[in-house]
């Protein structure tokens, strides 16, 4: 799992430290963001992937979960009191909350831990998306390239034809324009050399799906058979 942040909002200290300390003993640390009710201001556009929420000076947690419910990433609330524990759940549905009971924080690291894991392969399922609609974009472009070679060669072949019958008459253009005219060729000789290897690309590629499909039955009957 890529590295994450855990915002931990509380106005006291000692909650702050025991989420940290005991998240420290876990194989996959995540990176820490403490805030609290006085710092959100300055803190409310920083990035986080999962708010921990503990005691607040306020001791009015539903009005200060508006400010990282509306951020609309998961939240865990720890809760100290019966009363702030409901009223959280009817505020805010989305939000976890548990009970200040023994043993709490083992279960917020845990929770949180599965909140991480499932948000970092959200990102990752994301990402690959992306990765596969950029290669079909890609695969497009090949395929139109790889389609447009004839007609590229045979603009190229024109182009290429007519300046050389230029070059071989001298005497019929300036020097100043045959040297306008050898740069055409060049240029039109090094498109050609491009070209040609685009068609050397695809008859590769044909070489090589040719041959993992003639590898391919011999694997099945290994693996069929477990040799």
């Amino acid at each position: 799992m890529s590295q994450l942040t855990v915002l931990v909002f509380t106005d006291d200290a000692e909650f702050a430290h025991m989420v940290v300390a005991r998240w420290q003993t876990e194989r996959t640390v995540p990176s820490f963001l403490i805030s609290s009710e006085s710092c959100w201001e300055k803190d409310k556009d920083a990035h986080f992937d999962i708010a921990i929420v503990g005691p607040l000076a306020s001791d009015d947690p539903v009005e200060a979960l508006k400010l990282i419910d509306s951020q609309t990433r998961p939240a865990l609330y720890v809760a100290n009191r019966a009363p702030q524990a409901l009223s959280v759940r009817a505020a805010h549905p989305r939000v976890l909350v548990l009970n200040d009971y023994e043993g709490w924080v083992n279960a917020v690291v845990l929770l949180a831990g599965e909140a991480l894991r499932r948000v970092d392969a959200t990102l990752r399922a994301k990402k690959a998306e992306q990765n596969v609609s950029a290669a079909q974009r890609h695969a497009m472009l090949g395929r139109y390239m790889l389609d447009m070679r004839h007609s590229l060669n045979n603009a190229l072949t024109s182009i290429l034809g007519n300046s050389e019958l230029l070059l071989l008459e001298p005497g019929k253009v300036s020097a100043d324009v045959r040297e306008q005219i050898e740069t055409i060729h060049s240029m039109s000789m090094r498109l050609h050399e491009i070209i040609q290897r685009f068609t050397s690309l695809e008859a590769e590629m044909q070489f090589a799906e040719r041959q993992s499909h003639r590898e391919m039955p011999s694997t099945m009957h290994s693996f069929v058979s477990g040799d």
